[in-house]
């Protein structure tokens, strides 16, 4: 199995996660090495993404991004509409 970690820098955010756990210990040590750093632990919410670690895999969904938007401009009992999408389409590079 190839080893790989994930790293995304967004500000003063570092998000990484790897398949391998004493690749991600290594990172943490030298990152705390270098910088002022704290661990918030798992990943849950991040830019209106709410991240759910399933067993077949990792789940992003913006529900609660959305509700807070809903709350925000007091439209939490607004009626639900569909919104027309064409399901018979392929859609391809050419």
């Amino acid at each position: 199995m190839q080893v790989m970690i994930l790293v995304q820098v967004c500000v003063d955010d570092i998000l990484f996660g790897s398949n391998n756990n004493t690749i991600c210990e290594e990172f943490v040590a030298t990152m705390q090495g270098e910088f002022e750093m704290s661990m918030m632990g798992e990943l849950t919410y991040f830019l209106g993404l709410q991240v759910m670690k399933l067993k077949h895999g990792t789940f992003l969904n913006q529900s609660k991004y959305c509700f807070d938007l809903l709350k925000k401009f007091k439209m939490e009992d607004c009626k639900e509409a569909t919104t027309p999408i064409a399901i018979n389409c392929l859609m391809d590079a050419s």
